[in-house]
């Protein structure tokens, strides 16, 4: 967050930086299912590492110039906790350590949880609760599934897009992602993963 708040001064840009901690049971399991739909649909099976994204992610940027990413919700929870942004190797390298530490140490919950209070989801907008006050001005914990997806939508790249005025390409992954949600059920089973240690 500091890093971004620098990149911002350096860019003759006014600073931003709006986030609110809140706990998991405050933020709507509309969103924890829509942020699962969209970025990391093995969340509660891996142990940090999906390796089969991985593969399709490797055959894919082999035959295109864009680039795909596949990196879990774990991962990224590492990355915005512990490190920096960056394509580097040795960053990776880190990534790879952390991601193992919080899948040993923490529940899914607790990833989740993080996660959802770390990740930037507005140009300066941090956390569900920040981004669900600005965007929606409600709390997190009232989020419907329409605007949940509609955050979830904006995820890989929230500096770009907006929640608040979505383009069609944004409507489009909003109605891809209530449709993942829908063949989900809207429930979101964190024991799944408990029972199977």
């Amino acid at each position: 967050m500091l890093i971004r708040c620098v990149e911002q001064k350096m860019d003759e840009k006014e600073m931003k930086l709006k986030k609110h901690w809140v706990p998991l049971k405050e933020i709507s399991p509309n969103l924890q299912l829509a942020v699962v739909c969209s970025e990391d649909q093995n969340f509660i099976n891996h142990s940090g590492f999906d390796f089969e994204a991985i593969d399709k992610a490797m055959e894919f940027n082999k035959k295109h110039k864009r680039t795909r990413g596949a990196s879990t919700i774990s991962q990224q929870t590492a990355k915005n906790v512990f490190l920096w942004s960056g394509r580097s190797w040795i960053r990776k390298g880190f990534e790879v350590y952390f991601t193992f530490l919080i899948e040993t140490f923490w529940s899914k919950q607790r990833i989740m949880e993080v996660y959802l209070n770390v990740i930037e989801m507005g140009d300066g907008v941090y956390g569900a609760q920040a981004a669900s006050t600005k965007f929606f001005h409600k709390d997190a914990k009232k989020l419907s599934q329409g605007e949940s997806a509609l955050i979830a939508a904006v995820l890989p790249n929230p500096r770009k897009f907006s929640a608040a005025k979505p383009s069609g390409y944004i409507s489009n992954r909003q109605a891809w992602i209530l449709n993942q949600m829908a063949m989900w059920g809207y429930v979101l089973n964190y024991e799944e993963k408990e029972e199977k240690k």
